[in-house]
């Protein structure tokens, strides 16, 4: 794979093990001091290949995807509602519900068992904000992505690598029709 016209970021860190990501798209190598670009680029050239495919792939299909225009409010409503739902169904219990922009993740759960939801994602359809949720109250089970939390996630959306990529989808949806609106 030629390197030279794929675009990057490095960040350097004093990690352990270098590591790439592809969250958002952009591909990102977090790198230890010292530790080769090219190194790490060589080495897992067929996962970028395959991981930059699936990106185009998913930027193509967000071109058609219909993003949902509704209010804080109407969103709110909605989440709290699904929360409800979806802890009765986990048997688990969050403390607060929270709601702020995130740059890479839809949603997260923290120790104090604290959800917080990414705010773009009022612009998903209701299904997929539920898939949010049960996901994040999930991890009151188990904080890990692990066979054990897949086999959670089954029990109500055995779907849920399709939903992902769904998401991911969405996720160039959103930003591209936020960006469109930014211009206007």
């Amino acid at each position: 794979m030629e390197f030279n016209n794929l675009e990057y970021e490095v960040y350097r860190r004093n990690v352990k093990y270098p590591r790439l990501e592809l969250k958002t798209g952009n591909l990102i190598l977090v790198l230890p001091p010292g530790y080769s670009e090219k190194e790490i680029l060589k080495k897992h050239e067929k996962w970028i290949r395959k991981k930059l495919q699936f990106v185009n792939e998913c930027l193509c299909q967000a071109e058609n995807k219909k993003i949902e225009h509704r209010s804080m409010e109407e969103f709110e409503k909605i989440v709290l509602h699904l929360v409800e739902i979806n802890q009765d169904f986990l048997k688990v219990k969050c403390n607060k519900i929270l709601f702020r922009k995130m740059k890479s993740k839809w949603g997260s759960l923290s120790q104090n068992g604290n959800i917080t939801i990414n705010k773009v994602a009022k612009y998903l359809p209701t299904y997929l904000i539920d898939y949010i949720i049960y996901h994040e109250l999930a991890h009151a089970i188990e904080k890990h992505h692990n066979k054990r939390f897949k086999s959670i996630i089954m029990k109500k959306f055995k779907n849920f690598k399709e939903l992902e990529k769904e998401l991911f989808i969405y996720w160039f949806a959103i930003n591209n029709e936020t960006k469109k609106s930014r211009r206007r």
